[in-house]
């Protein structure tokens, strides 16, 4: 029979004497709970790598080796792991390798070479801004120095490419993606980045862009291996249309009410400011984040690999708090005559593309990161989730406000307010759910996510329903706090 202390585990008809206690942890947890940010990098694989295609690793990969392990050196899924791990050294990463799309084409280039050297000197190769180094002798020829750089770029397996003389033309080397796909196109080549490097007089080197490269591998059985995961934070290499689509489809599901499983992607991409306008024009996501890469050596998955890991990193700590200034370890900037003016990143930013911004010192920052998100359903413009960091502590007063529900009432009874029931019954009412609400709101804006309490207090709805006896309704207005980005002044000066 019921009595004024309703226990969960001790039986109300015990009659053996002892004294029986139990131990409830539901009100341990004080403050606002860590929220668990899961990061997900996807990408191509080569032969030599262990992983199990479209599976996620078992194991939180938790440093760099072992992704080079999982992906083959010199790997998409590798180098996009190396760079996270800069970003997020603490971070535990899980993998999900795919094999290159069989239908796919590799992406080609060349570098032509002339000679013969007139002096000794040392080539400064970069391939995907890594320094290859080639030595020349005086006299060397043409054929001698393609023969040359064909062997320093083999001698390195972490390069994204392979080379090889052309079989008719000995004084011309050509190079080869090492994965088939669309992404061997934004493998950069060039030399003599940095101030001081020369070729050797009587050298000349000419480079051919990487292009041809086609197909990328489907995401969607990717997808589906984290299907039941919550909060993804995902990193992905391919930014064509059909698999944009498909994570931006796949994480609108898993944002709603019925999943609560907020998850984000971060890509990268190449262009001029037309392409890139162009590309931003075309997805309106919440969900997703494209960064800029604008005449940069590194390669985009790398970068967002960058972003990706110190977005997570900060977000874990601090959902509301900006990105700006923070650094993109081991990334060179790229040359100030490649770099976006401000007007151009201003407007890049109206169409959903975040930017990065550069050091004196040639040190790669964060700007902005945004969501592509520009219109609502009805085609009207909005800023609701512009800046994720609006989503991202969005999501945690949701995730507080659902922990705080299912851990301290689990199994509770539904009251009618000001019912008269022992102190002991495990019964709750709308009022009490109102006042552990406020409370919830009093300890994030402590926490400086939420502004404004007062307001949330009175605009705060928590309702029994009246269609279901055993339900409660609520509306909340968590007014969230916001990101000092912009100070604006003017000087009226008097002389």
């Amino acid at each position: 029979m019921a009595d004024n202390v309703s226990f969960r585990e001790v039986p109300a008809d015990i009659l053996v004497p002892g004294q029986y206690i139990e131990i409830d942890g539901s009100r341990a947890d004080t403050g606002t709970p860590p929220i668990p940010r899961k990061i997900v990098i996807i990408g191509n694989k080569l032969p030599g790598g262990t992983a199990i295609t479209a599976t996620p690793t078992e194991e939180a990969i938790a440093t760099a080796d072992r992704a080079v392990q999982l992906g083959g050196r010199g790997s998409l899924l590798a180098q996009m792991a190396i760079e996270a791990f800069k970003a997020h050294p603490y971070g535990k990463f899980t993998l999900i390798a795919t094999d290159d799309l069989g239908d796919g084409a590799a992406a080609t280039g060349a570098i032509a070479v002339a000679g013969p050297a007139t002096e000794s000197g040392t080539l400064a190769l970069y391939i995907d801004a890594t320094k290859v180094s080639v030595g020349v002798t005086k006299a060397d020829t043409a054929t001698t120095i393609a023969a040359a750089i064909a062997a320093k770029i083999n001698a390195n397996p972490d390069l994204p490419l392979t080379a090889a003389v052309d079989g008719s033309d000995a004084a011309k080397v050509n190079l080869s993606a090492r994965h088939k796909g669309e992404c061997g196109n934004d493998i950069d080549v060039r030399y003599n980045f940095y101030m001081g490097e020369a070729l050797p007089s009587g050298v000349t080197l000419t480079v051919t862009k990487m292009t041809g490269g086609t197909g990328n591998p489907d995401i969607g059985p990717l997808l589906a291996a984290i299907r039941g995961d919550d909060r993804i934070v995902l990193i992905c290499p391919w930014t064509d249309a059909s698999n944009m689509a498909k994570i931006e489809a796949d994480f609108a599901e898993r944002f709603g009410p019925m999943k609560q499983q907020e998850s984000h992607c971060f890509v990268s991409v190449s262009g001029t400011y037309a392409s890139l306008n162009t590309y931003g024009g075309l997805r309106n996501s919440p969900h997703t984040t494209v960064v800029v890469r604008e005449g940069s050596m590194v390669s985009p998955w790398r970068i967002a690999a960058s972003v990706a890991g110190r977005c997570a990193l900060r977000g874990s700590a601090d959902p509301a708090r900006p990105f700006f200034g923070m650094t993109l370890p081991g990334l060179p900037a790229p040359a100030e005559k490649d770099r976006f003016d401000q007007p151009t990143r201003n407007n890049l930013l109206k169409a959903g593309i975040s930017t990065l911004r550069y050091g004196p010192d040639g040190t790669v920052m964060i700007e902005m990161i945004v969501s592509t998100y520009k219109t609502n359903s009805m085609g009207v413009p909005t800023r609701a989730y512009f800046k994720i960091q609006s989503k991202w502590t969005a999501d945690y007063f949701r995730y507080a406000w659902k922990v705080l529900i299912a851990t301290r009432y689990p199994d509770f009874k539904l009251a009618n307010d000001d019912t008269d029931f022992a102190p002991g019954q495990p019964i709750v009412t709308a009022k009490t759910l109102r006042l552990e609400t406020v409370a919830l709101a009093k300890d994030l804006e402590y926490a400086g996510l939420l502004e404004n309490i007062a307001d949330f207090k009175n605009t705060l709805i928590m309702l029994r329903s009246q269609a279901n006896p055993n339900q409660v309704n609520s509306v909340a207005s968590p007014d969230l706090v916001n990101q000092f980005d912009v100070f604006a002044a003017a000087i009226k000066f008097i002389n």
